[in-house]
């Protein structure tokens, strides 16, 4: 095992992007200013930062037979990501997100996962040599719940650290808790996924108490501006954010769970890991954009 190898496994988009004045209403058709077509998806993104931030990344996903699929896996290759393990749907498109945003920011999403939905237990199966040599793994939501448990049970029973993304938030089993080396959910999916309101550290804190009650030892409950909250055990651990002015939030908890997935990998303490996240992520919201706001190693002080 090499414990610097990360495996990411997830879900591919591309993003389809009009910028218009404002949002159509039902039954309504507005002009709109901008067009953008963007690389997507939890999994991508995650795969994605963590190359740039300098880990050994191979991405496990499923794409359709079609020119969607075919770009997304020369934009991993150009990323310097192991696209061995990338499946390819006959029978299903490439996920694909419909965006509108209007001139104050406000959005309107409609994701359809396509062949991200179709990612099963047996291509895992096949692609069983990717974990073979991996430290960690890292994973998130926008894929079959089966598939995800199945994954973390056969990397907890090679002795991977898996870390979840439990996003877009829904109830997990206690069996994956129990094969989780860290869970890293935001405020709103530590609430989902422990019943507590989280407003502050008091709060982040009572929800990781509950979270990690279900069976894993750390939790980080990311809280945006304000920072992320550690529950490693007994001991807590507050970190604060950077400081810097936010242009555009898009992917940077990808980005931080990518740069801590890197850290831990080369044998940082989970305190050292948060700060690294936090220092990469802070520098993605500087930035407009999903993946092109990803920043590199040499670009962060640490």
């Amino acid at each position: 095992m090499n414990s610097r190898n990360i495996v990411v496994v997830g879900s591919s988009n591309t993003d389809m992007v009009v910028k218009t004045e404002r949002l159509p209403v039902p039954g309504e058709t507005v002009l709109g200013n901008s067009f953008m077509m963007n690389p997507g998806g939890k999994g991508a993104n995650q795969a994605v930062a963590a190359s740039r931030l300098g880990g050994n990344v191979t991405f496990i996903t499923k794409t359709g037979n079609d020119l969607f699929g075919r770009q997304s896996i020369e934009l991993f290759t150009e990323e310097n990501i192991n696209t061995n393990f990338i499946f390819s749907d006959s029978n299903h498109p490439s996920g694909v997100a419909l965006i509108m945003v209007d001139s104050l920011g406000e959005n309107c999403i409609v994701v359809a996962s396509g062949a991200n939905m179709s990612l099963s237990s047996s291509d895992i199966k096949k692609a069983s040599n990717a974990f073979e040599q991996a430290g960690i793994l890292l994973m998130q939501l926008e894929i079959p719940m089966q598939t995800v448990e199945y994954t973390a049970k056969m990397a907890f029973d090679k002795g991977i650290k898996v870390i979840l993304n439990p996003a877009p938030a829904a109830y997990l089993k206690e069996d994956l808790y129990k094969c989780l080396y860290a869970i890293v959910p935001n405020k709103t999916e530590a609430e989902i996924l422990s019943g507590i309101k989280v407003s502050d550290i008091d709060s982040a804190k009572r929800a990781a108490d509950i979270i990690a009650s279900k069976g894993v030892n750390i939790v980080v409950v990311t809280l945006g501006s304000k920072g992320a909250l550690i529950k490693e055990g007994n001991e807590y651990n507050y970190i604060e954010a950077e400081r810097v002015e936010a242009v555009d939030t898009t992917a940077a908890g990808d980005t931080f769970c990518g740069a801590l997935s890197v850290a831990l990998s080369e044998g940082l303490s989970i305190v050292e890991a948060v700060k690294l996240a936090n220092k990469a992520s802070a520098i993605t919201v500087t930035r407009e954009g999903a993946q092109n706001s990803i920043p590199y190693r040499n670009e962060i002080q640490f």
